[in-house]
């Protein structure tokens, strides 16, 4: 069947520098990803290394809180470097550009992976939490950047795909981690260092490929007013000269910039101008870190253990494949259903899956067969994850402000992210011994809750400009979502199209 038009125009919106230009930013995701699952399946090889380490240290056996409390630490102390890093997006990104930022951030990468690598040998826990904090703060970074970037290079028409592939890229760095933390590659007491250390690698390829990928154009022409260049870059970016679209969008962007004054975080936060979108951001990242997604990431290897499960490291491989499987669903239905309708789809499949893992984890001992019930309940909770809080919280915060506020609100959202994740990763193991079988009770609750704010607060941004997104909200300030939906001429990838 001979495609259509528009079909035609939107592959030939996907060349090769811009291919190039999403995929080396990426790298920044999959690190983020990387860290995050690596340190689930050798906790107890790390942690015989933290007990050794006290023996020779103190001449006794570490105690089993202790133990406890210093690998909880070691888990989220990621979080913490991630809310130092997304806090300090700003700083970066109008100053050295976005481009530039990224480049800038591996040196952290590259002391992390010495720090982690080098513990071992150097008998110190210490060095691996050290790095896991510094690879922490680039991982923050990473999250602002990478959003930003892509989101500001891409078309319109392509800006929900393309901004899914941030979220891809995290998910293929949990499946890299899980996939080498199998104890007959690096997952053993005399690899370990090696599979910490590996981040220098993803590293070491992103900073030999961004000097060949262009800065943000939208950074060029509004905050360097080089608009020639940002002309230039265009063309590449789309392999067309028909860029005027484009070029006057952000000249119009730029005038109404110069008529305010700079955004700081204080003032996105006390302006009611910024205030619903910055209350909806906030709140789109919570719901992605509060749903109890991080404690699968962290602890699955656990969970299965308890489920009964004879092979946890390949149920938790097998989560890390649906994980990655859904978020290439997403990926092509993002920009024909829509933002809005797959995030409320995710998190009410995240609660009833919630459930169905209760019960199964509940009625283990009385019912054998329950394992299967918890492994299947814990494969369709990803799945419904990558559906949709996965990947739509990270760049929808880039579609909801315009070039002034999005640094500011990108901060404040990530920092609230970081600060989410830190909460789950440290608490997660106290509160399990706590409740027991019945811990996702807590984030079936949350998940409820932030499916009844979706509804009513978040509007879709499917198919609208930065600018038509930023003026909804400023001409609709204190109204539900329903008010400022996508009108239906700029909703232009509608359902008429079969082809796309």
């Amino acid at each position: 069947k001979e495609p259509s038009s528009r079909t035609r125009i939107c592959l030939g919106l996907i060349n090769r520098l811009l291919m190039l230009a999403v995929g080396t930013a990426v790298i920044g995701s999959l690190q983020f990803g990387y860290n995050t699952g690596v340190i689930n399946a050798p906790q107890n090889i790390i942690e015989s290394f933290y007990n050794q380490t006290w023996i020779s240290r103190f001449s006794e056996p570490i105690s089993q809180s202790t133990l406890t409390a210093l690998w909880s630490f070691s888990v989220a102390v990621f979080s913490v470097g991630g809310m130092f890093g997304s806090f300090s997006v700003g700083l970066f990104v109008n100053r050295f550009g976005r481009r530039n930022s990224m480049l800038m951030a591996n040196v952290l990468a590259f002391l992390a992976a010495v720090f982690m690598g080098f513990s071992k040998l150097a008998a110190s826990f210490e060095m691996l939490i050290i790095g896991r904090f510094i690879v922490g703060v680039y991982s923050g970074l990473s999250t602002g950047f990478v959003p930003m970037y892509v989101e500001e290079i891409s078309p319109t028409s392509l800006r929900g795909a393309l901004g899914t592939l941030h979220q891809l890229g995290v998910v293929i760095g949990i499946l890299m981690a899980q996939i080498f933390g199998i104890e007959s590659i690096l997952g053993n007491a005399s690899l370990w260092p090696l599979l910490m250390g590996f981040t220098l690698l993803p590293a070491l390829l992103q900073c030999a490929l961004l000097p060949f990928c262009p800065e943000s154009p939208r950074y060029l022409l509004i905050n360097c007013n080089e608009e020639s260049k940002a002309c230039s870059v265009l063309i590449k970016l789309r392999g067309t000269d028909e860029v005027s679209e484009d070029i006057q969008e952000m000249r119009e962007e730029s005038q109404k910039m110069m008529r305010e004054k700079k955004v700081t975080i204080p003032e996105l936060v006390r302006s009611p101008i910024y205030r619903q979108p910055i209350l909806v951001a906030v709140m789109l990242q919570l719901s992605q870190q509060l749903s109890g997604i991080n404690a699968v990431f962290y602890y699955s290897t656990g969970i299965f253990e308890r489920a009964g499960v004879s092979q946890p490291v390949y149920a938790t491989i097998g989560a890390g494949l649906v994980n990655t499987a859904f978020t290439v669903v997403s990926l092509f239905v993002v920009e024909r259903v829509g933002r809005r309708p797959l995030h409320l789809i995710g998190l009410m499949g995240m609660a009833v899956s919630a459930v169905f893992l209760t019960v199964a984890m509940a009625l283990l001992d009385q019912l054998r067969w329950m394992s299967y019930v918890s492994i299947v309940a814990i494969f369709s909770f990803v799945a419904f994850f990558e559906i949709g809080p996965g990947p739509i919280p990270w760049f929808i915060v880039a579609e909801l402000f315009s070039q002034g506020p999005r640094p500011a609100a990108i901060a404040v959202a990530g920092f609230c992210n970081w600060s989410a994740n830190f909460i789950v990763g440290m608490s997660f193991q106290y509160v399990e011994q706590l409740l027991g079988p019945y811990v996702f009770i807590i984030f079936t609750v949350l998940l409820l809750g932030f499916f009844v704010f979706t509804y009513f607060k978040v509007p879709e941004t499917k198919g609208r400009t930065f600018d038509e997104i930023a003026a909804g909200f400023r001409h609709s300030s204190g109204q539900g979502a329903e008010k400022y939906a996508a009108p239906e001429e700029f909703n232009t990838l509608k359902g008429d199209d079969p082809d796309l």
